[in-house]
């Protein structure tokens, strides 16, 4: 199951092995700098269910990959056994956006340093 942790100045994004099949991709890394915002989503499959994919999607089940939207990139990796989630906001970064699911959300979001 995928999982956010901060790693000295990054933030990190990681994919078990079937998830890194599913979505085509390897962990995911970013500069803390690039975090403007983390939010909790009450259904993380909604924003992760749209656009042009690259990856894995069965609707409302599992969205594991790129999705992309005018211009928009998200990653996202939402499972039907976690379907709450932490939509974290990037800039300067290779997507604009990063959903994730999870069993708590809100300490997941709490644990993620946003600078100021």
């Amino acid at each position: 199951m995928a999982g956010l942790c901060m790693e000295g100045d990054e933030l990190v994004l990681r994919l078990s092995t079937l998830e890194k099949a599913e979505g085509v991709h390897g962990d995911l890394r970013v500069p803390l700098a690039s975090v403007k915002s983390v939010e909790v989503l009450d259904n993380a499959h909604a924003p992760a269910d749209a656009g042009f994919k690259l990856g894995t999607r069965l609707p409302g089940t599992v969205e594991v990959g790129t999705f992309t939207k005018r211009g928009h990139k998200v990653f996202a990796v939402v499972h039907r056994n976690t379907p709450r989630g932490v939509r974290v906001h990037l800039e300067g970064a290779a997507h604009d956006e990063w959903i994730v699911g999870c069993a708590d959300p809100e300490a997941v979001a709490a644990a993620i340093s946003v600078p100021s």
